[in-house]
C-alpha cells in the first residue's frame, strides 16, 4: 500500500532554470499553487543540482506543465544531473526546444508559467521557493501525471 503522501495523482512539471549561457531542466512534482491573488506557486528543488544552483543565482524561471508526450524525457531531465550532463544539447539534438518570451522551453508543454522568485527556504533534501507568476500560457490539457510515470515504471512511489 502507498504511503499517504504518495496517494495523489499530481501533474508532472519541469522547472527551466537559466545561467548566462544555458538552460537546465529538471522533473518536479513537489509543486503547488499557494495563492490566487497574487498568483503564487511553491516549487521544491532538490539539493546539489544544477537547477538549484541556477535558481539561487537568478530571479526568474519557467515552470512547464508537461504533456503526456514528454514521458520519454523523464529519465534525462529527472535522472541525469545538469552538473555533469548537458541537457540543453540533448534537447536541441532531439528538436525538443522552442522559444517562449525569449527563453528556451520544451516544445508542446500543456502550460507555461514565467516565475519570479520571492524567497527560498532550506527544507531538508529540497529547497522550497515561493514565486510570483508573471505571465502564463495554456496550450492543451493532455497533462502528464504522476500515475503515468508509475505505470511506465519510471518512479516507485
Amino acid at each position: 500500500m502507498k504511503r499517504p503522501w504518495n496517494l495523489p495523482n499530481i501533474p508532472v512539471y519541469s522547472l527551466a532554470t537559466y545561467d548566462e549561457q544555458k538552460v537546465n531542466m529538471n522533473i518536479c512534482t513537489y509543486v503547488s499553487a499557494v495563492s490566487m491573488k497574487p498568483k503564487r506557486y511553491m516549487v521544491a528543488v532538490y539539493q546539489d543540482t544544477q537547477s538549484l544552483h541556477n535558481i539561487l543565482h537568478s530571479k526568474n524561471a519557467i515552470l512547464q506543465v508537461l504533456g503526456k508526450q514528454h514521458v520519454n524525457l523523464v529519465n534525462v531531465l529527472g535522472k541525469k544531473s545538469g552538473l555533469s550532463y548537458d541537457k540543453e544539447s540533448y534537447l536541441n539534438k532531439k528538436k525538443r526546444l522552442e522559444l517562449w518570451n525569449d527563453k528556451k522551453v520544451l516544445t508542446n508543454c500543456a502550460g507555461l508559467m514565467e516565475l519570479e522568485k520571492i524567497w527560498s527556504k532550506d527544507a531538508g533534501d529540497h529547497t522550497i521557493f515561493l514565486f510570483d507568476v508573471k505571465r502564463f500560457q495554456t496550450n492543451h490539457e493532455n497533462v502528464l501525471m504522476l500515475d503515468d510515470l508509475r505505470g511506465k515504471g519510471l518512479v516507485r512511489i
